[in-house]
């Protein structure tokens, strides 16, 4: 039997963080072997918000770097860039015809994020989902590995494939595939180091929220000797009153690799003076091998661009027929 797909990226705005990593790619990384993976770089999602033009195209490259360092295994993945695959933005449209207005007004994210942008908030915000959607249907993906936060957007990809084949297909012969979320519930969603109630995120402006994949050993250490904790000494998980004590605790468990039962046990009886600069050794370390890999893959230039220009060309020899596929039910003439 052949492997599920699996399609997932990152947008190139600023640095991973460790939300990115342990939410998302070290579970790729962990269960590659298992699946046919695509992981792309998706460009074009970011400047659904106001974005540098002068470094976009390096932020690129940093993170599809990154995606190596990490441990992304060119045996069993396909790394590439969205933009460079034009059919993206051609199915988006497509879909975007089919996408009635109120599912997307309805989406919570864009509700959060159109409150901050305000009278600047732009149409490419709203529809972001029809391109999200556009990206995972373009490689018949069966799995696309997403934190809670965004399960919404795979129920919006799900209701337009039943809706498109209900429209232009038959039970029979379906236009496109309804892929299914895969959702790991530890790591998942990684909070702020400021606020454990939020998100650790790249849009966050104060540097001090989040430890960057690519932070010097000062710099953790600073951000962990000046991260949110309580007065309370002895350190648990679960508990609601505590949300910085739990994700710190995660952090650690997640970094270390030990069970949470074990980080439990050694570190019930700590108090934050304690346990700040383990947690930071060990964030040291865990990030080590990922810096070192990312300077090796960075100054080797060819290196980078032959993975993306293969990445293209597997890309594009899938998602060119799934979009003729499209093209053709919704009633176009295709090139001779």
């Amino acid at each position: 039997m052949s492997k599920l797909r699996v399609l997932s990226g990152v947008q190139p705005t600023g640095n991973l963080h460790l939300g990115n990593y342990l939410g998302a790619i070290r579970n790729w990384v962990e269960g590659q072997s298992q699946y046919d993976n695509f992981f792309c770089v998706v460009d074009l999602h970011a400047i659904t918000v106001p974005h540098n033009p002068k470094t976009l195209a390096q932020d690129t490259y940093t993170i599809a770097a990154l995606y190596l360092a990490c441990g992304i295994d060119l045996e069993y993945s396909t790394i590439f860039i969205q933009s460079h695959v034009s059919a993206h933005s051609e199915l988006a449209w497509l879909l975007n015809c089919i996408t009635p207005l109120n599912w997307l007004e309805g989406m919570i994210q864009f509700k959060e994020k159109a409150l901050k942008q305000g009278q600047n908030v732009g149409v490419g915000l709203l529809d972001y989902p029809v391109l999200m959607a556009a990206d995972i249907l373009l490689y018949d993906a069966d799995l696309v590995p997403v934190g809670e936060d965004q399960k919404q957007h795979i129920e919006l990809t799900r209701d337009l494939v039943i809706r498109l084949n209900d429209q232009f297909g038959s039970k029979d012969n379906p236009v496109l595939k309804l892929p299914k979320p895969l959702i790991r519930k530890e790591g998942a969603r990684v909070m702020s180091l400021v606020d454990g109630t939020r998100k650790m995120s790249k849009s966050d402006p104060s540097e001090l929220s989040r430890i960057n994949l690519l932070d010097s050993p000062e710099e953790i250490t600073k951000k962990i000797k000046r991260c949110k904790t309580d007065p309370i000494k002895g350190l648990e998980f679960d508990n609601p009153e505590r949300p910085e004590c739990n994700n710190l605790l995660t952090l650690y468990m997640l970094l270390s690799g030990k069970t949470k039962e074990a980080v439990a046990a050694e570190c019930q009886d700590m108090g934050w003076g304690q346990f700040k600069p383990l947690l930071t050794e060990t964030t040291i370390a865990a990030l080590k091998p990922i810096q070192d890999k990312y300077q090796e893959v960075m100054a080797d230039k060819s290196y980078l661009e032959s993975v993306l220009r293969e990445g293209r060309e597997k890309a594009e020899a899938i998602a060119i027929p799934i979009l003729a596929k499209v093209k053709a039910a919704l009633g176009y003439s295709l090139p001779l």
